[in-house]
């Protein structure tokens, strides 16, 4: 990143020293889940774009002609933006796909698109749900995981990717996008929006997290897996009817099982 805009991110961030009273940060986390079931019946199908570039991202993701069916797990599913445009591009995939939203998973279900022969939607909770009580262990080719480790308490994020690497196949690829410090999103919150260090509760009572590079190889090297990358991805968002010009900064990463 910048240095100049480094330097500034860190001076505004220095300012706010406030944090969310004990009792909160505990309400927001034990009721994650429910906070999140609330957003999708606030929003339905009508907030998050359908994410037509992760192919594009990720190579693994994209179809090779004649290759055997790769089997996909998608944590964090939502209403199915991921799943959908995929399957469509892809036919040499099977998706499994889960939220811990009960209401997001029938909103995938319930979708036109919906092909039981292709995919599998389910509720889990990363971090208290065995993804191994749902598919074999040791079997998933390629893990989706984009904007989703950050609405997890941190101190359940080792958790969520333990469970991930018990279902994945030796040679397995975690495919990784979240927020990274520094992100205008974690510069706009407002004073007593702060749980902890780069970490954030929204109005709707929804969390997230912003990592650092080092941080985010930590958690996963320490479940067992190996680094692949890690880097900081910088996309400007412009839009010049609402005076909008901001650096949208996010973490992207493959890590690998080895054995």
């Amino acid at each position: 990143m910048d240095e100049d805009y480094v330097r500034q991110a860190q001076a505004a961030l220095a300012k706010d020293t406030s944090t969310v009273p004990k009792f909160w940060v505990q309400k927001y986390r034990q009721e994650a889940a429910k906070n999140w079931d609330k957003f999708y019946k606030r929003n339905t199908t009508n907030f998050f774009k359908d994410r037509h570039w992760v192919d594009r991202e990720f190579e693994e993701l994209r179809y090779c002609e004649g290759s055997d069916t790769k089997k996909i797990l998608e944590v964090g599913c939502g209403v199915g933006n991921f799943i959908f445009p995929l399957l469509e591009i892809n036919p040499g995939l099977f998706v499994y796909a889960c939220d811990f939203s009960p209401r997001a998973v029938e909103m995938v279900k319930s979708n036109a698109q919906y092909d039981t022969t292709r995919c599998h939607a389910f509720v889990c909770d990363l971090t208290a749900n065995k993804l191994s009580d749902t598919m074999p262990p040791a079997t998933i080719d390629l893990v989706s995981m984009i904007f989703v480790l950050s609405a997890i308490p941190p101190e359940k994020m080792a958790d969520a990717i333990g469970n991930i690497y018990q279902v994945m196949a030796p040679g397995g690829v975690v495919l990784f996008r979240d927020y990274g410090i520094y992100d205008a999103a974690q510069l706009r919150f407002k004073p007593g929006s702060k749980l902890d260090e780069n970490h954030y509760v929204r109005q709707d009572g929804t969390m997230s997290y912003y990592f650092t590079q080092d941080q985010l190889e930590v958690l996963f090297v320490q479940a067992g897996f190996q680094t692949v990358n890690v880097e900081y991805v910088i996309r400007k968002t412009v839009n010049k009817k609402e005076n909008i010009d901001v650096d949208r900064v996010f973490v992207q990463a493959k890590f690998r099982r080895a054995d």
